[in-house]
């Protein structure tokens, strides 16, 4: 364990030489709480941001339940990042809970205080997603902003359909157009038109996304986060650098241990800070059409601005061996407690 430990320490400090000359700024758009990869691509996302390489700009929420909006508080805060801007969706999808989020959120000590600090204690305490993604959007340097979704269209497509407002005088159309440089989002199935999740729970939303979105979009499909499952063991072994770890409880909640989960926004939230680091091979340029049924369809077309990611067998198992590193990289002030152990 401890030269598991060691090795996280080091890479913190490894890939430094390869940090970009500015860290990329990310609006993390999920659906936190309908499975446990959100939450650990939010670890990730934290993880590159204390190497320098990424700033999370805002969070925002396409799971419309109470609990979700906590979560990411609490983990935020976990991380040492306490002011995160987050935004919930109002009159979104799949409202029910889940004890990943919820239980996280709920549990409080003997004493009554929270074992999991946090100042979002319910979800409608939080501000409307599609109001703080202009806000946000329109503070950033023209073409600086990576938004990575890992849950439905549901935000994005309204905030395309978006007027102006005190945030900005320009339409939701034309702030993203000046504003984000790339879209990555974890959505669809490259190998298969079968249904995706992310896809078939807001059919309308993901259709108006991937025939209106302005900018270049790069989606991490099924088969790709399918290939690489997340391991129990690190579960179980990695995360003991603290007694109670929000991301490690989360995953524990969800189903029954041990597990292995596929990594699917993983891929989404890696790419999007590291596109060239040779994790992942790209299709052809082309246009994706959402199908009826929440399927999706590629089509190869070289003035198209959409592209897919490809994992293949010999880029495998460095990229979730990365993708475990990040995820269960210690907070900052917890990394340097272990790297003196």
């Amino acid at each position: 364990m401890k030269s598991r430990r060691a090795l996280i320490i080091f890479l913190m400090f490894a890939f430094s030489s390869l940090a970009a000359a500015q860290p990329a700024r990310i609006i993390f758009d999920t659906d936190m709480g309908n499975d446990i990869d959100d939450a650990l691509a939010l670890a990730m996302l934290h993880a590159l941001e204390s190497r320098g390489e990424a700033k999370l700009l805002a969070v925002t929420i396409t799971k419309d339940n109470r609990w979700a909006a906590p979560y990411v508080d609490l983990i935020n805060t976990f991380y040492g990042r306490p002011d995160i801007p987050i935004g919930v969706v109002h009159n979104g999808k799949t409202p029910e809970s889940n004890p990943m989020i919820q239980g996280p959120s709920e549990r409080k000590r003997p004493d009554g205080s929270y074992v999991y600090p946090h100042k979002i204690t319910d979800g409608s305490q939080a501000p409307e997603a599609v109001s703080l993604l202009r806000k946000i959007l329109a503070q950033q340097p023209d073409g600086s902003v990576v938004i990575v979704q890992t849950g439905f269209s549901t935000n994005l497509a309204r905030l395309l359909d978006s007027a102006p407002d005190s945030a900005s005088p320009l339409s939701g159309r034309d702030l993203a157009a000046k504003k984000v440089r790339l879209l990555v989002a974890m959505a669809g199935n490259y190998v298969s038109t079968k249904p995706e999740f992310n896809v078939e729970t807001d059919v309308p939303a993901a259709s108006k996304l991937f025939a209106e979105w302005p900018t270049p979009i790069v989606v991490s499909g099924f088969e790709v986060g399918l290939a690489m499952l997340f391991p129990a063991a690190s579960i179980e072994h990695d995360f003991e650098y603290v007694p109670d770890h929000p991301v490690a409880e989360g995953y524990r909640l969800l189903m029954k241990m041990p597990y292995d989960r596929p990594t699917w926004d993983l891929t989404a939230a890696l790419y999007a800070v590291w596109p060239d680091h040779g994790f992942f091979d790209l299709s052809p340029p082309g246009k994706i059409t959402v199908l009826p049924d929440g399927g999706t369809k590629f089509a190869p077309d070289p003035q198209g601005k959409q592209r897919y990611l490809i994992v293949t067998e010999a880029e495998r198992p460095r990229t979730l061996e990365t993708m475990i590193l990040l995820a269960s990289q210690p907070p900052e002030k917890a990394g340097a407690a272990a790297a003196g152990r």
